[in-house]
């Protein structure tokens, strides 16, 4: 296993990546002696199989805007940028910390719920990507309808999870179309946030298209859609991408 560990400062415990994209392993030794003194060390494991990863950063936990860089693993465990480092809009709330591949700090004072505006923080697989027509990629992708249904009613059987609404019974009264009317979920992509749907949590969390106003989500990662485009044609399945989600 590959460890992350990451610091109040912002600070990534594996390869530190050039303005060139290529990448020299750094010696972790000061970086941990002086982030030992703020007492405050979360450390995330990245699985060793994965290959791919997209951080998003903001300024802080209440903050909307953040940025988002791609990276990559080589086969000698360096990692590298991919592409240039673009604008994102979170939670409209901020971040708060999620349910995924990573512990929750005992100490956390922003946990994600549902309803709250806020976008899940954290370390999280990536479920399927998804939009209004047929798109061939190296990662799942699944055409939507109207008929499909994300249902977040925390009373459901069915929640934080997309269903065809023609083929089950309906047990929900609160619910996303999976094709909207605007173009927002024209491409996007599912994260894998409360994994095992736990009521009141935080559900249907996306990586989708930006709106035009540039105001917050409802607890998604949104962007231009030249951008998620991008970022769809760059996922692959076989290298396990994953999203780390954190203020700075």
């Amino acid at each position: 296993m590959k460890t992350l560990t990451l610091f109040a400062l912002g600070t990534l415990l594996f390869t530190a990546c050039q303005a060139t994209g290529l990448s020299t392993p750094i010696k972790p030794t000061s970086i941990m002696e002086e982030a030992t003194k703020s007492n405050k060390i979360t450390k995330i494991t990245i699985p060793n199989e994965t290959s791919q990863l997209i951080k998003v950063t903001t300024k802080g936990w209440n903050t909307k805007d953040g940025k988002l860089q791609r990276y990559e693993k080589d086969k000698k465990g360096n990692w590298f940028k991919v592409g240039k480092r673009i604008d994102v809009v979170l939670g409209r709330n901020g971040l708060g910390w999620g349910l995924g591949l990573h512990h929750i700090p005992k100490d956390a004072r922003y946990i994600k719920k549902e309803g709250d505006g806020r976008s899940p923080a954290g370390l999280f697989r990536l479920g399927n990507g998804f939009g209004y027509r047929e798109f061939k990629i190296n990662f799942p992708y699944e055409k939507y309808s109207r008929t499909n249904h994300c249902v977040d009613d925390s009373h459901s059987k069915f929640y934080n999870t997309i269903i065809d609404s023609k083929r089950v019974k309906k047990d929900y009264k609160s619910f996303e179309y999976m094709r909207l009317k605007n173009n927002l979920y024209k491409y996007g992509i599912t994260v894998k946030h409360n994994p095992e749907n736990i009521s009141k949590s935080g559900s249907c969390i996306f990586v989708h298209i930006q709106s035009p106003s540039g105001k917050g989500t409802a607890g998604c990662t949104a962007m231009r859609e030249k951008e998620i485009v991008k970022i769809l044609k760059w996922l692959d399945i076989k290298k396990s991408p994953l999203l780390l989600q954190l203020p700075e």
